[in-house]
């Protein structure tokens, strides 16, 4: 008999990236008396990885659960950025019904319609949830109907179009149900989240059936699997087995070791969780995301959302500059072949393969972001390697060669929609529609093949001067767009190996823009700054200026520098060309030449 959980509702918490979702979970975790009285916690306390600390961004869901009256509420909150788009796309089937968040003042953005469109598809009631109304440029009435209007274009039925509106500030920690008026606790919004969405339905007496949607990892126990009880009662030391819809040979006899449901921010050692219960489950080692987990005598998988595949690949190899093992912990193949197939076990979007040179390996995924952030934690890490420019992934469909599209939303101020629209016609981007104006600002929508984009946020930053707003978002495969113009700039390479010296800076700075100050070491073969005029050149940076003894008087007064121009990881790798490379290291990262001799390099070009 299937029988409602009344004591549980599971939500997802869905939107934009930057529309304070995380926030919003910690105001939830702490008006719920997670927390002690005086217990010190920090801001956007799910974003747990240093990463994600800094950027402000949430790259892999988190799941909590708080307590509102009887009712236990799980929350999974998720990321709001394209490159993890895999991540929502999956949690929403753990779930009941979504809680979407949309900026008071920027209105649904890129990724709320890609979000959205998946819950209405999986037809999970929805709870609008307008957020930082608190802003002064705050304008409720009209993201409504902007709201409303997407509901509208992605089909939404009747049930799902009559949905409740709350109104919060996440960051005060109020809500209510008037757009006017805040009270000053989330009540509101809890309320809502318990009449409106429905409780989980599962009969706890018919066989077990345990959809595993993320997976997570701890050096302790290992792999963890983390899905909703769809129906029957799971134990712990209960014999199981474990089956993919979508590999069909899989049947894997289990023992289900540990068994955990989530209070707060921990983990909760149980012994038994009946269907409804959203649970994590540890000591099963080949565990992957997709899997169903069943009695032995009572086989039956359920199907899953099949995983986005990557349309960006780089290649990962082993440092050989100059400088390689001055800096890393792990520098050998065998130790970064390792941390890549590792990451593979929670980040299910990656690709990772061997090539063809024992040193190098293709890693494949969603977007720059996704491969960066794998980037910038393996250096933290002390890994020592280098990578190549990124390269888009191209299909093959019926004999024509098909290219990823990404749609590319801008928010821009009215004096630079010109250019914007040159240069994104340039490479090759077509201009869906044009908004009017509010306030001086215009929003832009494009489609473009992802080749375009690589490279363009530099340019982008400095066309509008830093104002501008992109936002992009994989839309479909589709035939090649034809050739796309190179970068117009040319490296300045280092001459010889030595250290920097202002009087070597002084006579180079005059070709172009520098990337480094007096002081640091360089070796032949280095890029060490940009040239206008679009041709390599090498120049003497480590020269020193010969004594002599002639002294005129002032001539010998300090140098003066231009401040050079320091690129982020992004920036680097939207600068390299194809003969370039990027060296990581824990301490620095440097962009070289692929051959470091100049003869050498010289003949290859010819």
């Amino acid at each position: 008999m299937t029988t409602e959980r009344k004591d549980i509702r599971n939500i997802a918490i869905i939107a934009h990236v930057d529309h304070g979702k995380t926030t919003l979970v910690d105001s939830l975790l702490k008006q719920s008396g997670v927390f002690r009285e005086n217990q010190d916690v920090l801001d956007r306390v799910m974003d747990s990885g240093d990463i994600e600390r800094e950027r402000g961004i949430t790259i892999l869901s988190k799941n909590t659960a708080v307590h509102y009256g009887d009712t236990k509420i799980n929350i999974i909150d998720t990321p709001g950025h394209a490159d993890f788009g895999g991540e929502v796309e999956r949690v929403l089937n753990m779930v009941n019904g979504v809680v979407i968040l949309v900026d008071a003042f920027e209105g649904p953005m890129p990724q709320t319609k890609f979000v959205l469109k998946k819950a209405l598809e999986l037809k999970h009631p929805v709870i609008v949830c307008i957020n930082k109304i608190d802003r002064p440029e705050a304008r409720p009435e009209a993201v409504i109907d902007e709201v409303l209007d997407l509901f509208i274009e992605l089909g939404a039925d009747e049930n799902q179009l009559e949905c409740p509106f709350v109104y919060t500030s996440a960051k005060q920690g109020t809500s209510s149900l008037d757009p006017n008026k805040q009270e000053e606790n989330m009540k509101a919004l809890f309320e809502t989240i318990i009449e409106y969405i429905p409780a989980p339905v599962g009969d706890p007496n018919e066989p077990l059936q345990v959809l595993i949607s993320t997976i997570d990892y701890n050096e302790y126990v290992g792999r963890i699997g983390v899905g909703k009880i769809e129906r029957g009662t799971i134990n712990v030391n209960q014999d199981a087995i474990l089956l993919n819809k979508l590999d069909e040979n899989k049947k894997q006899k289990i023992r289900i070791g540990k068994l955990y449901e989530f209070e707060g921010l921990d983990k909760v050692e149980v012994q038994s969780a009946k269907a409804g219960s959203i649970i994590a489950i540890a000591g099963i080692t080949d565990i992957n995301i997709g899997d169903t987990i069943c009695p032995t005598d009572h086989p039956e998988a359920l199907s899953f959302v099949k995983i986005s595949e990557p349309t960006l690949a780089m290649t990962f190899s082993v440092n050989n500059s100059p400088f390689a093992g001055r800096e890393g912990k792990f520098v050998t193949s065998r130790q970064i072949r390792n941390r890549l197939y590792k990451e593979l076990q929670t980040d299910v979007g990656l690709r990772v393969e061997d090539t063809e040179l024992t040193d190098a390996f293709k890693v494949s995924g969603r977007g720059e972001l996704h491969l960066s952030v794998l980037i910038e934690t393996m250096r933290r890490e002390g890994y020592e390697f280098q990578i190549s420019k990124p390269e888009v992934l191209f299909k093959e469909e019926n004999g024509k060669k098909m290219e990823p599209i990404e749609r590319v939303i801008i928010d821009v101020s009215n004096d630079f929609v010109g250019a914007v629209i040159e240069k994104l016609g340039q490479r090759k981007g077509e201009l869906v529609s044009m908004t009017e104006p509010t306030g001086g600002y215009a929003r832009l929508e494009f489609t473009i093949p992802s080749r375009g984009l690589i490279g363009y946020r530099q340019e982008f930053m400095t066309d509008t001067k830093g104002n501008g707003i992109i936002n992009t978002i994989f839309d479909k495969y589709a035939p090649y767009k034809g050739d796309i113009p190179r970068r117009k700039v040319g490296s300045i390479i280092a001459f010889e190996t030595g250290e920097s010296t202002a009087y070597g800076l002084h006579a180079a700075q005059s070709r172009g823009v520098l990337f480094l100050g007096a002081g640091v070491p360089v070796y032949a073969g280095m890029v060490i700054g940009e040239n206008p005029k679009g041709q390599d050149m090498e120049v003497n940076i480590v020269k020193k200026k010969q004594q002599s003894n002639v002294r005129a008087s002032g001539s010998d007064e300090s140098l003066r520098l231009s401040p050079p121009n320091i690129m982020s990881l992004e920036e680097a790798l939207e600068f390299i060309e194809d003969d370039e490379l990027i060296e990581i290291t824990p301490l620095s990262f440097r962009i070289r030449k692929r051959i470091l001799e100049a003869n050498k390099r010289y003949k290859s070009r010819k």
